[in-house]
């Protein structure tokens, strides 16, 4: 890891994580704490694919695009909230997913709804960030 304010750790005391996640997030003191709002599978001019992965590479194009904005980058992302009106190809999601985090992971939920804001929208994903 390249950020010195965030430190991943996992615990002997609690069951192996069953995905790509770590289970604590430690943040040092002094650091500036960023939230971010969910980002979509849009692509840049606003359209929304039908198929399911092509939102899943546009919504970490906009998650890289956002983070470059203000000079972050993956390292500094401490927690990772995933929404899905679909099942999760978890192969191929795993995949895009590791090649942008890398290893350790940050930590991670995700959970299956309903809707989200737009019919359309299939994915969406908030993020945390400490730098």
């Amino acid at each position: 890891m390249q950020n010195h304010v965030v430190r991943r750790l996992n615990s002997s005391k609690v069951s192996k994580a069953v995905g790509n996640y770590t289970h604590i997030t430690k943040i040092e003191p002094n650091a500036t704490f960023y939230t971010f709002s969910g980002q979509v599978g849009a692509d840049l001019d606003g359209n929304f694919p039908e198929e399911f992965n092509q939102q899943v590479d546009n919504t970490f194009i906009n998650i890289s695009n956002l983070l470059k904005s203000i000079d972050l980058i993956p390292d500094n992302v401490i927690k990772v909230n995933i929404w899905s009106t679909e099942q999760i190809d978890w192969d191929y999601f795993d995949q895009v997913y590791e090649d942008f985090f890398g290893k350790p992971y940050p930590s991670m939920t995700v959970a299956y709804v309903n809707a989200l804001g737009l019919e359309e929208i299939k994915l969406e994903i908030e993020l945390w960030a400490a730098k």
